[in-house]
């Protein structure tokens, strides 16, 4: 097999969608991975297709997880309100516990059937909300114990995760995701969205995606409820 083939962790956001965005750029052959994983922002899964399409992704695949079983987190306990009060300091209520472990394993897990060597996700150290799985050490040390875990990565083939974004800001991410074509008005990104994928405004997540735009100087796509 002379193709290098990537699974790409993709949410539907401006992040992911960019990720995918530069995973083609590389070479590589993706294959999407969308999660449904019980979020309340379910119009994230509905422009996760419309992006996978308009990126020409081979194969897009959604596993379904429940995590709202567990709750714990605004965004899969419907009884805990999204915070509307702007990014503050420390861990918001809007951190899945587990969440990006959760995904990379399953990713992890398709890239072997693949025998893919690579796997993408958008997760940002920058201008993010302080996730403790957004940090470089800890893809780092997910990198080490996948290859650690798997049979293929025993046998000699190395398993690589790429966080492309990681210490970009949401300004120079636009600007990288725009250079490449990405179609930021397929992407959502709220917490809050309603199911036409319209977005609140005012959840951490829209002020920083908001807030980038204005730095990168680029016209803002979001369609706002």
């Amino acid at each position: 097999m002379n193709e290098k083939r990537a699974v790409v962790l993709l949410s539907g956001g401006l992040d992911s969608a960019t990720t995918l965005a530069i995973a083609r750029s590389e070479g590589c052959v993706c294959y999407a991975l969308s999660v449904a994983y019980g979020q309340r922002h379910q119009a994230e899964l509905a422009a996760a297709a419309q992006v996978a399409a308009a990126l020409g992704v081979r194969e897009r695949r959604v596993v379904d997880i429940d995590l709202a079983q567990f709750g714990g987190s605004a965004l899969t306990d419907i009884s805990l309100a999204v915070p509307t009060d702007g990014v503050q300091p420390g861990i918001p209520l809007t951190y899945v516990p587990a969440r990006n472990t959760v995904m990379l394993s399953l990713a992890l897990a398709w890239a072997e059937v693949l025998g893919a060597n690579d796997i993408f996700v958008g997760v940002n150290a920058v201008d993010y909300s302080g996730y403790p799985d957004c940090r470089p050490e800890y893809i780092a040390a997910f990198e080490a114990m996948a290859n650690l875990a798997t049979k293929a990565a025993v046998e000699g083939a190395r398993l690589n995760i790429h966080a492309p974004l990681i210490r970009l800001s949401k300004a120079d991410i636009i600007r990288r995701g725009t250079a490449l074509g990405v179609d930021y008005g397929l992407t959502v990104s709220c917490y809050r969205a309603d199911a036409d994928g319209r977005a609140c405004g005012l959840c951490d997540s829209c002020r920083l995606r908001r807030a980038g735009f204005a730095a990168a100087g680029l016209p803002d796509p979001t369609r706002y409820a």
